[in-house]
């Protein structure tokens, strides 16, 4: 396993196709990111989800859909597991499976465990996206409609920063604007850049707090902790502790380290 981490596994494409049908149960698809520059494969809504976090998130450098397949024994003989995706930023790599906390089950245990086992042995952080806070997957989705290049020809963007700077809300910086519609889309896109900031521990909305921020404030990938949500959050696959979330909380991990494998 060790000589895993020497692969260029990023080069590779995904261990099985993404497929659609008619009757299918899940949804998958192709999600675009602003970090890597193209599309990335996913097999339900949960994992587009995720890759847009991480889009947010920043420190991105790839992204590997189903990026390889794992073979080992339990004690009812041997089983195959394809985690959902690697992650490469720039202080760390990740390997990432998805899978709602109230659908975890005894064999998805095991699959965690042989999974985190793996990515210990190629030097890798492992963590399982389990549950999202409701209201910070909706928040991100706003934002990133503004994620791209937006120019600013009326000149709205100084006096929204300015209204940051005064720690104004949301909805007062806007009706400030002389063009409140536009002041909106460019509020958002500085949100989703770091120019100015919220508490995505709440909901955004015209009573969200802004306060000025900066592209460099992103938080790097391998700082992800998670919020404290009782039963399912103590500890990360390297051991550190998940007592606090730097963008103010809005998923939890399901880690077999902490909660064990069947």
């Amino acid at each position: 396993m060790a000589d895993l981490a020497a692969v260029p596994v990023t080069r590779l494409g995904p261990m099985r196709g993404f497929t659609w049908r008619r009757d299918q149960r899940h949804r998958p698809g192709l999600e675009y990111m602003v970090s890597t520059g193209r599309l990335h494969g996913f097999e339900s809504l949960e994992e587009a989800g995720l890759l847009l976090v991480l889009d947010f998130v920043g420190g991105v450098v790839e992204v590997l859909s189903q990026p390889l397949r794992l073979k080992f024994r339990t004690a009812d003989g041997w089983r195959r597991h394809t985690p959902d995706f690697l992650v490469v930023s720039r202080l760390g790599i990740w390997l990432i499976d998805v899978r709602p906390a109230d659908l975890i089950g005894d064999e998805d245990r095991e699959s965690f465990a042989a999974a985190a086992e793996a990515a210990l042995a190629c030097g890798w952080h492992y963590t399982v996206a389990a549950r999202w806070k409701p209201h910070v997957l909706m928040a991100v989705d706003a934002m990133s409609a503004r994620r791209r290049p937006l120019t600013d020809p009326l000149g709205v963007r100084p006096g929204l920063l300015a209204g940051a700077g005064a720690a104004m809300t949301f909805g007062e910086i806007a009706a400030g604007s002389a063009v409140e519609p536009v002041a909106r889309a460019h509020l958002l896109h500085l949100l989703w850049h770091r120019r100015v900031g919220i508490d995505l521990g709440r909901p955004l909305g015209d009573r969200s707090t802004v306060v000025l921020g900066s592209e460099s404030s992103r938080v790097p990938l391998a700082r992800w902790t998670c919020p404290w949500v009782p039963g399912w959050c103590s500890m990360t696959s390297n051991g550190s502790s998940n007592d606090v979330n730097p963008i103010s909380g809005g998923f939890s991990w399901w880690d077999p380290t902490v909660h064990g494998s069947a």
